[in-house]
């Protein structure tokens, strides 16, 4: 069966889409552009093969669809900034085969400027086709919130700005094909803007509440009581909460050496998000201090080591910072997480608990650094000889928090 659209990228961008365009009975196509930090279940991946989807042979398939939508990874490079490579090799590739009237959609996080100015010459250079006359261009952000169960992409709007408005109403008509709601931006460059700014809100929010945490534990005040009282304001507050850092696949973009331009607040955020990984070891050690105990040779379990609840996705989690940072203090390190079977750290194997539980009560601290729904945290607050939440998910009083 043909498919109407190519998904390249089989990332963290990438297969959500693949997932909700077979789910809305759309033949897909998955196209792998290299090692992208996502997988699916076998069960995930027999169910996405029995509504239409395939992965692709070989590129030359890519130029039998009439959508296109590039997701390529877009990781922070040695420089600071996006590493582009992967969106222009899979540009490169899509061009080489791109016919006329297709409609080309980029989703991968990019700096504002660069569907016109990077990833426009390269396919038309490929294809020998202008873009906005023989094929469709647009941008659209990706807004995956993996694991979020309220919010899906069928019920999240999604933003399109496309170089011409005939380009802004081709990649409408797809999209309203998977959601409710769609936005048209002005073009591209707003479009991109848009991802700029959501990304950068959440970091910049973060890193506030970060820092609201190791103030208030300086105060003896307890936060965490503060953000329950502040979220019932119905208006001009949003509530945030602290953590261990920031893990996940959206890097926040100060936009150093771009264009000349430079996000202060946004630089400052990285920098006080980066810090809490530290913060944390501080914490771990004065509480060992506090009850007799040194950090070496200290018996540590990390409870939860990907960056978000219930997700087996380890991008950017600061469980791999903490872990280093225990071990170069001489602390025994293990982990438990019931998604993660084996982890390494600096090339060495972590322990793992088998037995929760057990290993709780065993370690002379047990760090909650994330709050996956199996953990009974009543529990473990009950077993453990000393608990440090860095995520205020524990009873009140059962743990020390953050």
């Amino acid at each position: 069966m043909p498919a109407d659209l190519a998904v390249i990228g089989l990332g963290p961008y990438g297969l959500p889409l693949a997932q909700a365009a077979v789910a809305a009975g759309i033949p897909t196509l998955g196209y792998s552009t290299g090692p992208e930090g996502s997988s699916l279940s076998p069960a995930e991946l027999r169910r996405m093969l029995s509504r239409g989807f395939r992965t692709a042979v070989g590129p030359a398939e890519l130029g039998r669809v009439r959508t296109a939508v590039i997701c390529a990874p877009t990781p922070r490079g040695a420089d600071g900034g996006l590493d582009l490579s992967q969106m222009e090799a899979a540009a490169r590739t899509l061009a080489a085969r791109l016919r006329p009237h297709t409609t080309v959609i980029l989703e991968s996080p990019v700096h504002p400027g660069t569907t016109e100015d990077v990833l426009r010459p390269l396919l038309e250079k490929g294809s020998g086709l202008r873009a906005g006359r023989d094929f469709h261009l647009a941008y659209s952000p990706s807004r995956v919130d993996p694991g979020n169960r309220d919010f899906t992409p069928a019920n999240t709007p999604k933003v399109i700005g496309g170089l011409t408005p005939a380009c802004t109403e081709s990649a409408a008509a797809f999209y309203g094909r998977l959601t409710d709601k769609v936005v048209r931006a002005r073009g591209p460059r707003e479009a991109e803007t848009v991802q700029l700014l959501e990304t950068n809100f959440r970091h910049v929010n973060i890193a506030l509440v970060n820092e609201m945490a190791v103030l208030c534990h300086g105060l003896g005040v307890d936060l965490w009581d503060v953000i329950r009282c502040a979220e019932t304001k119905p208006f001009g507050f949003q509530a945030f909460r602290p953590g261990p850092g920031v893990g996940g696949h959206g890097v926040p973009q100060d936009l150093t050496g771009h264009a000349g331009r430079t996000l202060r607040m946004v630089e400052l955020a990285q920098q006080v998000n980066s810090q809490m990984p530290r913060y944390v070891i501080q914490r771990a050690a004065t509480l060992l201090n506090e009850h007799g105990k040194s950090a070496r040779g200290a018996r540590v379990l990390l409870l939860g080591v990907t960056y978000k609840p219930d997700l087996a996705d380890q991008q950017a989690a600061p469980a791999h910072e903490i872990a280093i940072r225990l071990m170069e203090l001489g602390a025994s390190v293990s982990y438990h997480d019931p998604h993660i079977p084996s982890w390494s750290v600096l090339d060495r194997p972590v322990p793992r608990a088998d037995s929760l539980y057990e290993a709780a009560a065993d370690a002379d601290l047990t760090i909650l650094l994330q709050n996956h729904r199996t953990y009974d945290l009543q529990g473990l607050s009950v077993k453990a000889q000393l608990l440090l939440d860095t995520r205020g998910t524990t009873p009140t009083g059962a743990a020390h928090r953050l």
